[in-house]
């Protein structure tokens, strides 16, 4: 292709609507409404769970699945080994992150929250403390 087939007109879509003009005194109008800034200090997702949590009574059970007790381990592992993030238990000597986690889910001191995805497309929240455990590993080997 040659240089000339090419013009020097705006190659922008033809049907692009122009964009607005500022005029001077648009400029200084700011709508400084503070009606979005919420009293409390607490951030607004949790002050939304806890009223969720009392309005209406949970659906699905009450014991943690072994696949999210699998994923809170792993997490929790994770986040203590490469993240470096505190530990909420007293440590007796464990070096192992997987240890450690146990020991927090067994304590009920993890901080998660896990969400159920229900089939109408709802969900609820429950914190680990409120979870059921149980030792799946106890009743294999035929501990009490």
């Amino acid at each position: 292709m040659a240089d000339e087939d090419y013009n020097d007109v705006d190659m922008g879509y033809e049907d692009e609507p122009p964009e607005p003009e500022i005029e001077e005194g648009d400029e200084e109008e700011v709508d400084n409404n503070n009606e979005e800034i919420p009293d409390t200090l607490e951030p607004e997702g949790e002050a939304k769970g806890k009223e969720a949590a009392t309005q209406r009574p949970q659906k699905t059970s009450k014991y943690m699945t072994k696949y999210e007790h699998a994923r809170i381990l792993g997490t929790r592992a994770l986040q203590i080994r490469f993240m470096n993030t505190p530990v909420v238990v007293e440590q007796e000597g464990e070096a192992d992150p997987l240890e450690i986690a146990m020991k927090e889910v067994r304590e009920r001191k993890i901080p998660f929250t896990i969400r159920r995805y229900l089939p109408d497309g709802s969900y609820e929240d429950w914190g680990v403390d409120e979870l059921i455990v149980e030792d799946t590993w106890k009743r294999q080997v035929g501990g009490d």
